[in-house]
């Protein structure tokens, strides 16, 4: 950062009184430059009116006049004064050399031709005068015919209304956004038919087989898990059930599954099995009944006995009846 010593009013009016009139130097013309990048100059406008410093080595005091203008005058300062570095210069062992540019913010509210002051600086006991620009700032008034002036209230703000070339890239790439999350919703929901049509068309007993895979190990052993898991084995017997003998398990109580599967091909002991591990999960799953772990040990080993010991006789119906039919048709050929 620069290191500038700005010093008050009143020690800059001091500094001028006591220098010496040799001290006095020209050091060229004040800048004034409108804040407004306009070819006229109007009412209220703000400009920089200041100077330019070249050169000055870091450390150096320096002091600004404050300048004010009576309550009548025409023009205004807005504000003190305001420095900044345009250019800093460094090199090794020396101090840094700024440019440095000192200015005012003025305005007026009043039409007219206005001389500006002079803008002296003391700067390291030295008085450098800046001359004000040799021509009047001139500011101009709108003109107002008072004949025909009119005092009319405020206009609201004026609404254009929307053209086709403001609207149709908005519209064409909503339409692309809801074709692409259409193809996309498609596509994901063909697959899912596609998966489900695929499990259909699989036999009874790999799908029982495949969904009670899923509750292997333990972890579903534990109290608060327990009605998931026994849910979960025994839907999947039923399905199982449903489709082998054609009893209606998904819509039956226990009791009514094993009415109509007696007389069936199933082994009196699985068959038991089977109604001790369905008794046993109703217990779990509505009289909060909590089975111990040796229990739980026995209910995935027992499903998949049942499932697959029960395809196998369905296997074995099957093949049994085909030599049958061949049989009898050996038979009726001699």
């Amino acid at each position: 950062m620069k290191r500038l010593s700005i010093i008050g009013f009143l020690l800059a009016v001091l500094a001028f009184a006591a220098s010496a009139e040799g001290l006095r130097r020209e050091a060229g013309e004040a800048f004034l430059e409108p804040l407004q990048k306009r070819d006229s100059i109007l009412v209220a406008d703000q400009f920089r009116y200041g100077l330019e410093l070249v050169d000055v080595t870091e450390g150096t005091p320096l002091a600004l006049p404050e300048l004010k203008t009576e309550n009548d005058a025409p023009l205004e300062f807005v504000g003190g004064w305001k420095l900044d570095s345009v250019r800093v210069s460094r090199r090794k062992e020396t101090p840094a050399r700024y440019n440095i540019r000192a200015f005012l913010t003025l305005t007026t509210w009043m039409g007219g031709q206005y001389q500006l002051p002079d803008l002296p600086v003391l700067l390291a006991g030295d008085t450098l005068v800046f001359k004000a620009p040799a021509q009047p700032l001139e500011v101009k008034e709108m003109p107002i015919d008072m004949e025909t002036f009119q005092v009319h209230d405020i206009k609201p703000q004026v609404k254009f209304p929307y053209t086709f070339q403001e609207v149709a890239p908005w519209a064409l790439g909503g339409l692309a956004l809801i074709a692409l999350v259409a193809l996309l919703l498609r596509w994901l929901l063909s697959r899912r038919k596609a998966k489900e049509q695929e499990q259909a068309d699989e036999p009874a007993h790999i799908r029982a087989l495949r969904k009670l895979d899923k509750y292997r190990g333990d972890k579903f052993w534990k109290p608060e898990q327990q009605k998931g898991f026994y849910s979960g084995v025994t839907d999947a017997l039923r399905e199982y059930i449903a489709s082998r003998y054609g009893v209606s398990a998904l819509e039956m109580t226990t009791a009514e599954i094993f009415r109509d599967l007696q007389g069936s091909d199933i082994p009196q002991d699985l068959y038991q099995e089977m109604k001790t591990l369905f008794e046993r999960a109703d217990f779990v799953k509505f009289a909060k009944f909590t089975a111990t772990p040796e229990e739980n040990a026995t209910v995935l080993p027992q499903a998949i006995r049942f499932v697959t010991s029960t395809y196998q006789q369905e296997i074995a119906g099957q093949a049994g009846n085909d030599q049958a039919t061949q049989t009898g048709g050996a038979n009726d050929v001699l």
